[in-house]
């Protein structure tokens, strides 16, 4: 017997019951049995007495006595079985509700067996429904911890139950020391404190305590962990051997003019640290591959342009590209607004520009009098030609697929350095596993006297002090959105639509301007629209989610999102940051039905407790998990067993951080101690990651 084995050859299986495990479980082979990990342990150290219960038990109890008083009881929607249990203190009900026959002759009748399960209280009497039944000479399989088993009524029809997998995951544990192997060297296991790999196994599925049990859940998280970091360190090495770049050794004249002349704000400390490490990766002669995480309003741009006037300084040109023409048109106007007291180039480049701008515009990139192009895919183009294009800043990189990425690689002989933005928090332990291929960097920290956005949750029964609490925000200088799921009514649900929420809003607020953008206009009116509200001239902007990026209007200080029940956690963020941009307090108010679902009231908790982005996207994988949060194309990747993103952080640091230190060292795996590793290695994950040097 192997590990690829199917389990259809193993004692008490066969091929139907190994067929129908399979489709529902997806256990196919003696290695998808080791790694079917139990949900929770059942603790049998302890056996409770009748008479010393008071309260129905918090958990699943044990108790020692014998069953007496068999019978079938008829009621109205069918009958049960039900029993009677002794011990020497008292006597308590058992009762089944679905039972065969069968059941009911195997049922030991006065001998001493152990019971467990969950009493029920009713009426001053204790009962248990469907108990666990276990022969006294037969009492625990291994120690006081028994495993409990994902199942499902479908196998269970089948007899396929928990005392059917403890039992064959038992019997298969005895096998364990011809099967498996260690995979991870001596060195490592010393300095790790870890347990070994054989004796995890054992102690998962049936630890000797609970100390046991945490070393193996340990040993095997961390395993996890660090193959799969060791599959993402292989590959990075691979493309630097492969990806040559042009070196940025040079801080010049335009980025110290800059930052001594125009830097209109101090920079925060996190800006500081991420510049470093950018600044670090582009002095060597291998592309950067970094991506830039920071919250609404952390200064992203000012990182991006700062990035932009070291290339400068060493004679390249640099493009930032961005997925939407409202994205591009707020970064150059934002960095056009930065360099004005500068002599530097900037231009812009969307489907939306003439053909005069665009002749302009391709005849200064190739004779390199334009430094800086912002646009959005149209840089695409194969007429977009560079002189020397040395740095590509793209703006929330899962909007471009990976063809079009290729092609903005493929401007310049030498692949530029590449810096990917993202506005959208993903969580740190998420970034760390995903992007383990991409140096990451944070930006963890507001600017200085960013005030935080204060978050409130109304019901409809308050709109109206929500509605005058507007009026008296418009009345001091202010301006004002609100934030509707849908055009036009649906069908099926009944919450707020756009046109809707037009109507109330022009009734209620009959004496100010009120302007619409939704994503069913022509590009030509939704810009008109948009600044008609940032001009100050409309003092509400009722809208879709189209203003989820790209609308930067500081002055406007409160944003009333309808039915907010119905937004994900990170949309809600996004939309919020859409205040809060200017010097003055600004307001989010979160419009909800009265009945709200569990996932709901836990979205709009999270959004009123805390602005903190990175807290929000944790929360947000908790409720989706890291596959919604990554798009499906990309959810394959996190397939862990046992790990957890959120939860084992600190897990994926210590193996991240190993991983590089063993390649730093030894970046083939031929020393003689990382044999055991890299033959592992080659045979579960080679096939898996292609752009392994390992052989």
């Amino acid at each position: 017997m192997t590990l690829e084995t199917s389990i259809e050859f193993l004692k008490n299986i066969g091929t139907e019951r190994a067929k129908l495990i399979k489709n529902v479980l997806g256990i196919s082979t003696v290695e998808d049995l080791l790694t079917f990990y139990p949900i929770r342990y059942i603790d049998k150290s302890k056996i409770y007495k009748i008479g010393d219960l008071t309260k129905e038990p918090d958990a699943d109890i044990q108790l020692r006595g014998k069953i007496t008083d068999i019978q079938e009881v008829v009621y109205e929607k069918g009958k049960r079985l039900s029993a009677k249990f002794r011990d020497e203190t008292g006597t308590m009900d058992l009762v089944w509700f679905r039972y065969t026959n069968w059941m009911k002759d195997s049922i030991p009748l006065n001998k001493e067996i152990f019971i467990f399960g969950k009493v029920n209280l009713f009426s001053g009497n204790f009962s248990m429904p469907h108990p666990e039944i276990e022969a006294d000479e037969k009492k625990a399989l291994s120690g006081t911890l028994l495993p409990v088993y994902p199942g499902s009524e479908k196998l269970s029809k089948r007899s396929i139950n928990n005392k059917f997998f403890q039992n064959i995951i038992f019997n298969l544990l005895k096998d364990l020391p011809q099967l498996i192997s260690e995979n991870l060297p001596d060195y490592l296991l010393k300095s790790m404190k870890l347990m070994g790999r054989l004796n995890s196994y054992y102690n998962i599925h049936f630890p000797k305590d609970f100390k046991h049990f945490e070393a193996a859940d340990r040993r095997l998280k961390f395993e996890e962990a660090f193959f799969f970091q060791l599959g993402y360190g292989l590959k990075k090495l691979h493309q630097k051997t492969k990806s040559f770049g042009n070196p940025f050794p040079i801080v010049g004249d335009h980025f110290t003019n800059f930052y001594n002349n125009n830097l209109p704000f101090e920079l925060t400390n996190a800006q500081k640290r991420v510049l470093k490490e950018i600044r670090t990766d582009m002095k060597r002669s291998t592309q950067m591959n970094r991506l830039l995480q920071g919250d609404v309003g952390s200064g992203k741009t000012m990182v991006a342009l700062l990035t932009m006037l070291i290339a400068m300084d060493n004679g390249f040109q640099s493009c930032l590209m961005a997925p939407t023409e409202i994205l591009a048109q707020q970064h150059f106007n934002s960095i056009q607004e930065l360099l004005q007291n500068t002599d530097i180039n900037v231009r812009l480049l969307t489907g939306s520009s003439k053909a005069s701008e665009r002749k302009i515009i391709h005849e200064e990139l190739e004779n390199g009098q334009l430094s800086i192009l912002i646009g959005t895919h149209a840089i695409l183009e194969d007429k977009v030609k560079f002189q020397k294009l040395g740095l590509a800043i793209i703006d929330e990189q899962h909007r471009f697929g990976v063809a079009q990425r290729a092609k903005l690689w493929a401007k310049n002989n030498i692949p530029p350095h590449i810096l990917v933005m993202t506005a959208t928090p993903i969580p740190r332990t998420l970034a760390m596993s995903f992007y383990s291929d991409l140096d990451v960097s944070v930006i963890d920290e507001m600017p200085v006297g960013r005030k935080p956005i204060i978050t409130a949750h109304r019901r409809e029964k308050d709109r109206l002090s929500v509605y005058q609490f507007c009026r008296d925000e418009i009345e001091k200088g202010r301006q004002i959105y609100f934030v509707y799921p849908l055009i036009e009514e649906s069908e099926t649900m009944d919450y707020k639509n756009l046109m809707e929420g037009l109507d109330h809003v022009m009734t209620f607020f009959k004496s100010y301007n009120v302007t619409m953008v939704h994503g069913r206009m022509k590009p030509a009116e939704k810009d008109i629209n948009m600044q008609f509200f940032a001009s100050g001239n409309a003092q509400i902007m009722v809208a879709t989610t189209v203003i989820e990026v790209g609308v930067n209007v500081p002055n406007a200080s409160v944003m009333v999102i309808e039915s907010a029940e119905r937004f994900g956690l990170s949309q809600l963020h996004q939309l919020r940051g859409r205040v809060g941009r200017g010097a003055e307090q600004s307001y989010c108010i979160l419009m909800t039905d009265d009945k709200l679902s569990k996932e709901s009231r836990t979205r709009i908790k999270t959004m009123v407790q805390t602005n903190d982005g990175f807290k929000i996207s944790e929360v947000d994988m908790e409720l989706r998990g890291p596959g919604d949060i990554l798009g499906t194309q990309q959810s394959g990747v996190i397939d862990f067993k046992k790990l957890s993103l959120i939860e084992d952080s600190a897990i994926i640091k210590a193996s991240k951080s190993t991983v590089e230190k063993i390649l730093e060292r030894d970046s083939l795996l031929n020393h003689p101690d990382n044999q055991v590793m890299k033959q592992y290695y080659i045979r579960q994950y080679k096939g898996k990651n292609k752009w392994s040097q390992i052989s």
